[in-house]
């Protein structure tokens, strides 16, 4: 994994500030991404699964990790979190919404049990030809971080066909806006959970983003989603 630190953090905090979403490039490494879609079929790493279908979510499937979680994905969700925290309270901060959120992650996991938000939501998310993931958003209760991250696990053209991460933004009385996110092995895109604030004529108001994953044309293609904030 990349040091967190060393990331060109200027870049995202402004790539975020301005279109929700910010590209990292090989945040892991090809050995980290194999290691990490094998645990697919530990079943016991996991909390549940959940085939879209079942839910007009899309097609495929996904897995919540159970506590523990696995170390690469624990560091990732206390080592980001930090370097993210101040942009969510600036954003906070700039619609008028009440409560900051705490430097560190644990005191912010805290909130989250404290709110009866006690389950793991980092996920692995496994697609095959023709499966697809809707337009969505990863809203599990009251406590929300507005910031979330997606690193893709297999190689684009190698592995699988297709299944284009996208992200849409839907601006107040004009229509929405669809961005692809040019993801290959082992980047990750950071991005809004729900909104972002824009800046407009009389002040700041809140564009709503929305991601998903186009169809799958072939092969075989796993994701880490890592949420910070706990589930109820």
């Amino acid at each position: 994994m990349k040091a967190i630190d060393s990331l060109d953090w200027p870049r995202i905090e402004a790539d975020l500030d301005r279109d929700g979403w910010a590209l990292v490039r090989q945040l892991l490494d090809p050995r980290e991404c194999a290691a990490l879609a094998d645990l697919y079929g530990e079943q016991a790493r996991f909390r549940s699964r959940i085939r879209m279908a079942n839910h007009g979510y899309g097609q495929g499937e996904y897995q919540y990790f159970d506590y523990p979680l696995p170390p690469l994905v624990a560091t990732l969700r206390t080592r980001l979190y930090p370097r993210l925290a101040p942009l969510a309270n600036l954003w906070h901060e700039r619609l008028g919404l009440e409560g900051s959120f705490p430097a560190e992650h644990a005191d912010f996991l805290e909130h989250c049990h404290a709110a009866g938000q006690l389950r793991p939501t980092p996920l692995l998310l496994r697609y095959v030809e023709g499966d697809y993931n809707c337009l969505h958003q990863d809203l599990y209760g009251e406590q929300v971080f507005p910031l979330q991250l997606a690193v893709l696990l297999s190689e684009p053209g190698r592995d699988f066909e297709g299944g284009e991460f996208v992200i849409t933004e839907q601006r107040p009385r004009m229509q929405s806006r669809v961005q692809v996110v040019p993801l290959g092995l082992g980047d990750g895109v950071l991005f809004a959970v729900n909104f972002r604030p824009a800046q407009g004529l009389r002040g700041y108001h809140r564009v709503r983003l929305r991601h998903g994953v186009s169809q799958l044309r072939g092969g075989r293609r796993h994701t880490l989603g890592v949420i910070f904030h706990d589930a109820l």
